[in-house]
C-alpha cells in the first residue's frame, strides 16, 4: 500500500473516530442514560412559560412542548429557573440540557446553538391607556421627556438602545417586569413582544398597544441548546419537524395563543 493510500486511510479513521467520540459526548446520550431531561425557564413570558409561585410548578406553550418532548425521550423532566440575564450562561455552564423559548438573536447565536424555529414575533411599544394621546408612533417616544422601561436580558433591550436614542431607558431586573413600571407610572413605555402584548393588555385594563405603523424587528423564536453538539441539536431539529407535521404546535396555539 502506497503512502497515498495510507494517508487517506488514517483520515478517514480519524475522522470516524471522532465521529463516535462527538456521538458518546453527545448530550442526547447524557439525557438517555441520566433518566432526566432539564430544561431551564425564566416562568415570566406569558403565554410561553409562567411559573406558579405557591405551587412552584410551570404552565404554558413551551412547557407543553418540554412536557411533549420528555416523554417522547422516556426521561423526567425537571424545570431549572433562570432569569433571561443569565439564560446564556445556562446553557454554556451545563445547567440545563436545553432552554425554553428565546428570539433567535445574532449576539446569542455567537455563543450558543439554536433549534430550528417554530413561531415568530414582533416588537411593540405598550403604554397606558390615558397616555394614547402622546404616542402614536415610534418617533413619539424617542424624546428625552419620554423614560421606556424593558427587561434586563431580553431581546428588546438592545433593540430600544437602538430605536430610542434620545429617551431615557429603564432596565428591570427579574423578577419585577417592565410593564410593572408602565402600571406603577414610573415609565411612559414599555416593549415587548405582541404575543405578550396582546395578552397584557386583556390581563390589565390600564394598558394598551401603542397604534404603531408597524411592529419592529420580526423575531423567530427557538430553543436554546449548546454549540458543537450536532447529534443533539439533529434530534431536536427532526422532533421539531414530525410535530409540525402531525399538528402539535397547531394544537398547542389553538390552546395557548390569543385570538385562536
Amino acid at each position: 500500500m502506497d503512502l497515498k493510500k495510507i494517508f487517506i486511510f488514517t483520515i478517514l479513521a480519524l475522522l470516524l473516530t471522532n465521529s463516535a467520540m462527538a456521538q458518546g459526548k453527545s448530550r442526547l446520550h447524557k439525557i438517555l442514560a441520566s433518566g432526566e431531561l432539564r430544561v431551564g425557564t425564566t416562568g415570566d413570558w406569558n403565554p410561553m412559560t409562567l411559573r406558579d409561585p405557591a405551587s412552584n410548578s410551570y404552565r404554558g406553550f413551551d412547557i407543553d412542548v418540554m412536557n411533549e418532548l420528555a416523554q417522547d425521550l422516556g426521561v423526567k423532566l425537571n424545570f431549572v429557573p433562570t432569569e433571561w440575564k443569565t439564560l446564556i450562561n445556562g446553557i454554556m455552564a451545563d445547567k440545563y440540557d436545553i432552554s425554553t423559548s428565546a428570539s433567535v438573536t445574532p449576539q446569542r447565536i455567537r455563543t450558543v446553538g439554536f433549534t430550528k424555529s417554530y413561531y415568530q414575533v414582533s416588537t411593540v411599544p405598550l403604554t397606558l391607556k390615558k397616555n394614547l394621546g402622546q404616542f402614536s408612533d415610534w418617533e413619539d417616544i424617542n424624546k428625552p421627556s419620554v423614560t421606556v422601561a424593558v427587561t434586563l436580558g431580553t431581546s428588546q433591550e438592545q433593540q430600544v438602545k437602538t430605536f430610542f436614542p434620545n429617551a431615557r431607558i429603564r432596565s428591570i431586573e427579574a423578577p419585577a417586569r417592565d410593564f410593572q413600571e408602565v402600571l406603577a407610572g414610573r415609565a411612559q413605555i414599555s416593549v415587548t413582544s405582541n404575543l405578550e402584548a396582546s395578552l397584557l393588555i386583556q390581563a390589565h385594563s390600564q394598558l394598551a398597544v401603542v397604534p404603531v405603523s408597524e411592529p419592529r424587528t420580526p423575531a423567530d423564536l427557538a430553543f436554546i441548546v449548546a454549540q458543537g453538539d450536532q447529534v443533539w441539536l439533529n434530534y431536536l431539529n427532526h422532533w421539531i419537524t414530525i410535530k409540525q407535521n402531525r399538528g402539535f404546535f397547531e394544537q398547542l396555539k389553538a390552546k395557548w395563543m390569543p385570538n385562536n
